[in-house]
């Protein structure tokens, strides 16, 4: 009879097969990518500042001494100083098709916040609502963007059959940026610029005071939205150390009204499309083919990941015209430097104003991920 056991990560020797456990389940999957070992060390480490504001566990699922699952919890307490009803989360979820595996791994992640006074508990989350988030149930045949999901389609009705409904859905849009915008787009964008507005790129020589404005923006942009959990001054300077290999200035917008920084759009070449073949290893020649693909051959796909408007300019004429102007202006950038398609993730589904503008510009909603939940 098979021997299953649950296995909380500890150590370096457990992450690493924590970290390396879906490369195995996808390896047949022509559509998976493997992430870089040393960035998934770096995520799941209290490297990233999340850890300094939340309880985090790990487990490994194991039948007969060999690795068949994996599943994460935490507790954001950051989230529950703003919500003190927030749910826990669940995430980073990942295993074979066998629902004796998935039914152990979600017991031990619920018991365990059950345990620190939740009451409900929602994902996935990897790790929390500012980096990955949701299972991908619609898009299976296109590979992932950087740092977007990629899950096996039988995940969704076993994570179902635990009695976790929808809670939420969000898209991924996919831009086609070699044809030309449709015609009601280029009209609006094509008009003269409102007086005091002004769409320039970031400013390397400012780069930490650059950085520090759009999370500004983007924590007084998102504030009333589903999940919303603001970026902290760490989480920040982490962020800009991270980000800056992949930044080129010509991919970040940050739009002025009278001097001030009124919203902004970060799009970032496309890691995923440089590592595709490395299975998460840099070495022995990894590093190698990862710089000349980034640096002389390019990649021809780019993501979006962060982009923001303040509300109070998200008013009026100009409140609509800010998301063209910053989306528009990346584009033409990206197609000069030979970029084919851009991927703006995610918009929530009930995100209408921007579902609108994504379409209005020829974007597709290629990809949906879903948020689930369930009572404890």
């Amino acid at each position: 009879m098979s021997h299953l056991e649950i296995v909380p990560v500890a150590g370096g020797k457990l992450l690493d097969a924590f970290i390396g456990l879906p490369n195995r389940l996808h390896r047949d999957d022509p559509h998976y990518i493997a992430p870089l070992h040393l960035e998934r060390l770096d995520a799941l480490t209290p490297k990233n500042p999340f850890f300094g504001h939340a309880e985090v566990q790990f487990w490994l699922a194991r039948k007969d001494g060999r690795d068949v699952g994996r599943i994460s919890a935490q507790i954001d307490r950051q989230e529950l100083a703003i919500r003190p009803d927030a749910a826990g989360r669940f995430g980073l979820i990942a295993a074979e098709d066998d629902p004796a595996v998935f039914r152990a791994l979600f017991a031990t992640a619920e018991d365990w916040l059950r345990a620190r006074g939740m009451t409900r508990v929602e994902g996935p989350f990897n790790l929390n609502i500012n980096e990955e988030m949701g299972l991908l149930v619609d898009g299976f045949d296109t590979p992932p963007m950087l740092l977007m999901g990629h899950d096996k389609p039988y995940i969704g009705p076993q994570i179902e059959r635990l009695g976790y409904a929808k809670v939420k859905d969000v898209f991924a849009y996919l831009y086609d940026i070699t044809k030309d915008l449709p015609a009601g787009a280029r009209r609006l964008i094509d008009r003269p610029l409102p007086k005091g507005l002004v769409v320039r790129p970031i400013d390397f020589k400012r780069y930490n005071a650059e950085i520090a404005t759009i999370t500004e923006i983007f924590n007084d942009a998102w504030l009333n939205n589903w999940g919303f959990v603001p970026l902290t001054e760490i989480e920040t300077d982490h962020l800009a150390k991270s980000l800056k290999p992949l930044l080129d200035p010509r991919l970040v917008s940050i739009v002025e009204h009278d001097g001030e920084a009124v919203g902004f759009l970060v799009c970032l070449p496309n890691l995923n499309e440089a590592i595709r073949d490395l299975g998460g290893r840099l070495l022995p020649f990894g590093w190698a083919k990862l710089l000349w693909r980034l640096k002389v051959a390019g990649v021809k796909t780019a993501r979006v990941p962060l982009m923001g408007i303040k509300r109070s300019a998200a008013k009026g004429v100009i409140g609509s015209l800010l998301p063209f102007l910053v989306i528009d202006a990346v584009r033409k950038e990206a197609v000069k430097m030979g970029f084919t398609h851009i991927e703006l993730s995610w918009i929530l589904e009930d995100n209408l104003p921007m579902r609108h503008i994504n379409e209005s510009l020829g974007g597709i909603a290629y990809k949906t991920y879903r948020i689930y939940g369930k009572a404890l």
